[in-house]
């Protein structure tokens, strides 16, 4: 655990809310704790954490707008802890901007792992120098990305799958491959993968239904092409 990690804890159910914060505070963490999307937003505006754990059902705003608000200004790491954990449910809580879902009941340890996880990747402390890939400029220092003049707005989470995938051009790399390279997840639902595969064309792509860098090898996986030809 990052010691002294600031980590925002929003769910409506108190004893929860305790155990969890309870438990990351051991583990080193600075915890805010919040029962409601309302004031939990208003905190958030005042001081962005560095991790937001946070429930999908809350009363006032809920759980996915919450998720929104907070990846429309930061690209900090938000784990979804929620009892709706059907197929359907953790694909809109990906789509919302979530970067990993655990559904409940869970494991404390499996919480604080996946915590440990999203911190790992979102600190910049030992990041190499940017570099330029095609047409592509990436500022690993500061986590962000270009794309010719137009910087890139990308999750925690998106911006890990772009690293990964223009740092292994022209190499299709399976969705098994990228849940455990870029998710550290020995196992997991690959439709996670699906997900932010979509998220990160509508970002990079001039037309995500034609798609000039990140290709689909159906069957196989995925193809990262630097130097798109025309009329990319």
């Amino acid at each position: 655990m990052q010691a002294g990690a600031r980590v925002t804890v929003v769910e409506d159910d108190p004893a929860v809310r305790t155990v969890v914060a309870d438990h990351l505070r051991a583990a080193g963490c600075e915890i805010e704790q919040f029962g409601d999307g309302a004031t939990a937003w208003q905190a958030i505006e005042r001081r962005m954490p560095e991790l937001l754990i946070l429930d999908r059902m809350l009363p006032g705003i809920d759980g996915d707008e919450l998720c929104r608000r907070v990846r429309a200004i930061s690209s900090a790491p938000i784990i979804m802890l929620t009892a709706l954990d059907g197929l359907e449910h953790r694909i809109e809580g990906l789509e919302h901007g979530a970067d990993d879902y655990l559904g409940k009941p869970f494991s404390l340890r499996e919480l604080q792992l996946r915590v440990n996880a999203q911190l790992r990747r979102s600190s910049s402390a030992a990041a190499p120098l940017m570099f330029t890939a095609g047409r592509f400029r990436v500022d690993p220092a500061h986590r962000r990305v270009w794309a010719d003049d137009r910087e890139v707005a990308l999750t925690a989470r998106e911006y890990e799958l772009f690293l990964y995938l223009v740092r292994n051009p022209e190499r299709v790399v399976s969705r098994e491959e990228i849940l455990r390279e870029v998710w550290q997840w020995g196992f997991g639902d690959a439709s996670t993968v699906t997900v932010h595969v979509r998220r990160l064309r509508e970002k990079i792509e001039p037309d995500p239904r034609t798609p000039c860098f990140l290709h689909t090898e159906w069957g196989a996986g995925y193809r990262f092409t630097i130097n798109a030809g025309a009329p990319c």
